[in-house]
């Protein structure tokens, strides 16, 4: 009686938002409920919108696929490990596993994997390695399973993941607001052009045999017509995805992180980020030191670690050259998007 009595005290005091997977009723997430509505009418004066219309079946078509089918080892979904009942938990000191307080949920290739690992020196957070997808790729697994993917807390830590994929994905603002609608929110993201180029570097690293970025970047090169079918550019259209968030979350549980400035002043950003969690200002400059070769910032000292520690060898690759021309005219479509984006967030990245 008394291990059933503990079970239940446990479970009961949890907070709603953290342990309690039972209070939602998880779907495949392909229609229903959970799905957001449609976008609203642009006012007069925002850039139109776009219909991201799949391309037709030509070898540049084929190209395009091949480069989408590229997926990064770290976007793999993780299975869940086995785990201690909360009984032992409670017993050994360890902590419980909760649901995450706060999400890095973009952008691919906008320098996420750097704030998690800069994040994770924070004694007060705790963040589970790989990126669990759940949102996009395994929300009917449910909420049980996706708890138990994250690591144990102990009281006044906090729990965290990030997954790119999730800006981009029309579903996951309903389903993170349905689990919790308290959930913080941050938003790694980078000139849209850079970022483009970072992310068919990566596909062609994996992919040698894909079309050039210029041959990708138009539908029709000769009428400069973009090809925004093409991932690696549609996710560069910040504000349009940024949309879809705001018809679930207010703007002050999302926090904005300019990727070039993690680069170039990462004790900068990492406060605003401490900040914004209501975490105590404990990462500063005497963490980082810069590495001339990668071209970024990295760690004196590594979480649970007293060596220094850079990110892999696929981070910050050596992008390829692309046409001056091509560069001209993406630049000039991204900006009236920038500028759009610079307004619904209030913050100038300076990418124009």
């Amino acid at each position: 009686m008394l291990c059933v009595w503990l079970y239940m005290f446990l479970y009961s005091c949890a907070g709603s938002c953290a342990a309690a997977p039972g209070l939602l009723l998880l779907g495949s997430g392909s229609g229903g409920a959970h799905s957001p509505p449609a976008p609203a009418t642009a006012p007069d004066g925002t850039p139109p919108k776009l219909l991201f219309r799949a391309p037709p079946a030509t070898p540049l078509a084929a190209g395009k696929e091949l480069a989408e089918g590229a997926t990064s080892q770290e976007e793999q979904s993780p299975e869940a490990p086995d785990s201690p009942s909360p009984i032992s938990s409670f017993f050994s000191g360890s902590g419980s596993k909760q649901l995450p307080q706060a999400i890095i949920i973009g952008v691919k290739k906008g320098g996420t994997r750097a704030l998690l690992e800069f994040l994770r020196v924070h004694p007060d957070v705790r963040a589970v390695g790989a990126e669990p997808h759940f949102f996009d790729r395994s929300y009917d697994k449910g909420l049980a399973w996706y708890r138990d993917l994250m690591p144990r807390t102990l009281d006044g830590q906090i729990t965290m993941e990030k997954t790119p994929s999730y800006f981009v994905t029309r579903e996951a603002p309903a389903r993170i607001s349905a689990m919790c609608k308290d959930t913080k929110l941050i938003v790694v993201v980078r000139d849209p052009v850079t970022r483009a180029i970072s992310d068919y570097t990566q596909t062609l690293s994996k992919r040698p045999d894909i079309p050039s970025f210029e041959s990708l970047t138009f539908r029709n090169r000769s009428a400069g017509v973009i090809d925004t079918s093409w991932s690696a550019l549609q996710i560069g259209l910040y504000a349009r995805h940024l949309e879809h968030w705001l018809r679930h979350f207010p703007l002050r549980q999302m926090l904005f992180v300019s990727g070039e400035r993690l680069i170039r002043d990462p004790a900068g950003e990492l406060g605003r980020v401490q900040d914004f969690l209501g975490l105590k200002r404990i990462i500063t400059d005497k963490h980082f030191y810069f590495n001339k070769t990668k071209g970024f910032p990295c760690l004196k000292k590594a979480e649970g670690s007293g060596k220094p520690h850079c990110l892999g060898k696929t981070k910050g690759r050596t992008h390829p050259d692309i046409d001056g021309e091509v560069l001209r005219r993406l630049r000039d479509f991204y900006r009236p998007f920038n500028r759009k984006f610079y307004q619904m967030t209030g913050h100038d990245f300076g990418w124009d």
